[in-house]
């Protein structure tokens, strides 16, 4: 029998407190192992995990097809969430960002296709487009819901302003935004705007892109095909700077008697009952260290020692064109 994790809510969305992001398995981080994959995605479900994320740019397309494969016989255990709206040519090429209604149904079709599914649980625009009114591309997901292709919708990186205008066209059921120890953009008006609108918040990239569990040591830890090498926060000055902050963090860790990874995540828990990180990762024992984060109990003192890390960080969290695609 799956043991029950603790659940949170993404609106009216109930998931297990701690995600799977499942990008890695495709691309982006060196090597992949379709076979590992799939093991680890199992192994999550094993111990609880129900909510799974994926985009159809991820591979690209690929990362779908996997998670089709990984859920064929357990689609009833998972709680599925995908995306769209940034484009990629079939070999890989970035061609934009499109948020217009009838590449929305395009995009939901080709999804539920590769993923195999007649419903997807959460269907998010993965970057708002700015030249397509939020609301149109809004009204095309909500007809999605009305034909029963889609259970809930969301959005990824769009600023509170936007996040109130797409609400007010059908209810928005979570943001999806990187945040960590690292990234603290969320606070402040972002998160009080989901608050107020009972929209769940959704953490990628809890540990920094590996950065937090300080597995990574020199840039040369990184596959030469690894996106992280053209991350501003992994270069020169900033990655040792950075290499800082994580030894910081260490030491909390040791003197709580858990990981780095652990902790990370258990602060990221700790900032309200509403956010959801979704660490990704291949490796088995990895997925068990992250889920154990949920056992974690920070009080006054340790959150006080990690509320004074954030200033630490050194670098963008994407390169100047990247940054200009998020939060808007």
């Amino acid at each position: 029998m799956t043991p029950a994790l603790p659940q949170r809510r993404l609106g009216p969305l109930s998931v297990s407190a701690l995600g799977l992001g499942c990008m890695g398995m495709s691309e982006f981080y060196g090597r992949t192992d379709e076979q590992r994959s799939i093991a680890a995605i199992h192994h999550a479900l094993d111990l609880g995990v129900t909510f799974l994320d994926t985009a159809d740019v991820y591979g690209p397309f690929t990362n779908e097809e996997l998670l089709g494969r990984a859920i064929r016989d357990r689609r009833d255990r998972v709680v599925l969430a995908t995306k769209f709206g940034n484009m990629r040519s079939p070999e890989g090429a970035w061609q934009g960002i499109n948020g217009r209604p009838e590449y929305v149904r395009q995009s939901c079709d080709a999804s539920l296709k590769r993923l195999g599914v007649d419903t997807i649980d959460l269907y998010y625009q993965h970057r708002v487009d700015a030249k397509t009114p939020i609301e149109d591309t809004v009204g095309a997901m909500a007809d999605l819901v009305r034909a029963g292709k889609v259970r809930y919708i969301g959005l990824s990186e769009a600023a509170p302003a936007t996040l109130r205008r797409a609400h007010a066209v059908h209810p928005i059921a979570a943001l999806q935004t990187e945040y960590s120890l690292w990234t603290r953009d969320p606070e402040g008006e972002l998160l009080e705007t989901c608050r107020a609108l009972n929209v769940g918040f959704v953490a990628y990239s809890p540990l920094g892109r590996g950065f937090l569990s300080g597995q990574i040591r020199s840039i040369d830890d990184l596959a030469a095909d690894d996106w992280r090498r053209s991350n501003p926060r992994f270069q020169g000055e900033n990655f040792q700077r950075n290499l800082r902050l994580v030894g910081a963090v260490e030491g909390l860790a040791r003197r709580k008697g858990c990981t780095a990874a652990q902790l990370a995540l258990a602060w990221l828990l700790s900032r309200g009952e509403d956010i959801v990180p979704i660490p990704g990762s291949t490796k088995i024992e990895r997925i068990e260290e992250n889920v154990r984060a949920l056992e974690i109990s920070l009080g006054p003192d340790d959150l006080q020692a990690l509320e004074l890390l954030g200033p630490a960080v050194a670098g963008d969290r994407y390169t100047e064109g990247g940054m200009k695609a998020v939060n808007r």
